[in-house]
């Protein structure tokens, strides 16, 4: 089952078929709130007629409604090592290490619902940062009482020197304009998905391919569950949130994104998240 926010309200796609429901029949925020969100658009749809037409890419918003977007980082080993390389600039760099092996994970806030681009939608460059890269990521859908029920994908946007010149500039890093990119839509699948899924990246830029990468759910180190369970440890979410599992793909140290770059990302049994790099702001 895949489920996406438009502007007419909730469409679902499941065994070939295609509902749309109106927010009189199901809200977005309304199914975060369920305490079984599948089996509540389920109920729903079986009140509904199949639409004949095929969903309309460019109808399709951001998979959040009034649910804060929060992420995980160090889950990955190559995240490790990359945030590793960041601080060794600024004379740190152990502390990285230190989260790895630690029992208590990383957690950021990355985005208030509207501020999160769609798919089809451009993200941006920090004007005083001068190494950019896009960070794919799965994406949890987390319900009010803490349970995981769906998935998508994201793109947590970072500008890798400012957070490696000191970890306290982490939110300047991570959380600006157009830097957390979610969608296209939430994936429910009937169990989660497995270490072998998939997560493919591919930046093209000037018709060209500039950097690929793909990783596999059997390198996060820290489970879903585990990573969820600590966001709502001592932190309430009445709407649900979306939380993203940290990265294990890294472009190449003297990589960095340029206005009109197009990224595109993939994750087995989701879909894929396209994204354009937007001008700098004048």
């Amino acid at each position: 089952m895949h489920v996406y926010r438009t502007p007419g309200g909730v469409v679902v796609e499941e065994s070939g078929r295609t509902f749309s429901l109106s927010a009189s029949a199901l809200t977005w925020d309304a199914i975060f709130r369920a305490a079984d969100p599948r089996a509540t658009i389920s109920a729903a749809i079986t009140h509904a007629t199949p639409s004949g037409a095929r969903l309309d890419p460019d109808q399709i918003l951001a998979p959040t409604e009034h649910q804060e977007v929060w992420a995980a980082g160090v889950t990955y080993f190559r995240s490790r090592d990359a945030r590793m390389e960041e601080a060794q600039a600024a004379g740190g760099g152990d502390f990285y290490a230190l989260v790895y092996e630690a029992e208590r994970p990383e957690l950021f806030f990355k985005s208030t619902p509207e501020r999160v681009v769609a798919t089809g939608q451009p993200v941006r460059l920090r004007r005083d940062a001068r190494w950019n890269v896009p960070e794919p990521e799965l994406v949890l859908a987390v319900n009010a009482a803490g349970r995981i029920f769906g998935y998508t994908v994201g793109n947590d946007m970072s500008s890798r020197d400012i957070e490696g010149e000191n970890p306290l500039y982490l939110p300047q890093a991570k959380v600006y304009d157009g830097s957390c990119a979610v969608g296209p839509g939430l994936w429910l699948p009937p169990s989660p998905p497995g270490p072998e899924t998939k997560i493919n990246i591919e930046i093209v830029r000037e018709g060209r391919a500039a950097f690929t990468g793909e990783t596999s759910l059997a390198q996060l180190k820290r489970t879903p569950d585990m990573l969820v369970g600590y966001l709502y440890r001592e932190t309430s979410f009445p709407n649900g949130a979306l939380l993203f599992t940290g990265t294990g793909i890294v472009p190449p140290n003297e990589f960095t994104l340029r206005p009109g770059d197009e990224i595109r990302i993939a994750i087995t049994g989701i879909g894929t998240l396209v994204n354009v790099v937007a001008p700098l702001r004048a």
